[in-house]
């Protein structure tokens, strides 16, 4: 599988995702830090890709999303944006039903 298959995949199969540096209980910048807990503050599930550990997604999602930076959040295999409209969008209210809508409350 290419490196474009391999994105397209990992936004197609997962509904909340966040492409960044570190992981969420590790970031590894500031940017990925905030957003990961904007994302945390919303009560659901979401998936990650860490791309100091993957150097070939990190060369190859900019030009894919054409945005150019780090973190990236997508959901329903739709692009949000970065830290600062992440943090936005979750001072706006705006962030939390999104990720509710896209990761429902699982029924166990």
């Amino acid at each position: 599988m290419s490196t474009l298959e391999t994105i397209k995949s990992q936004i197609e199969e997962n509904p909340v995702l966040l492409y960044m540096k570190g992981t969420p209980e590790q970031p590894q910048c500031g940017f990925s830090s905030q957003t990961v807990q904007a994302l945390m503050a919303c009560g659901r599930p979401f998936s990650f890709v860490n791309i100091l550990d993957h150097t070939d997604i990190r060369a190859e999602l900019p030009k894919y999303a054409e945005w150019p930076t780090f973190p990236q959040l997508w959901i329903n295999s739709e692009l949000i944006g970065g830290c600062d409209i992440v943090l936005e969008m979750y001072q706006a209210g705006e962030l939390k039903p999104m990720v509710e809508a896209a990761s429902p409350e699982s029924s166990e």
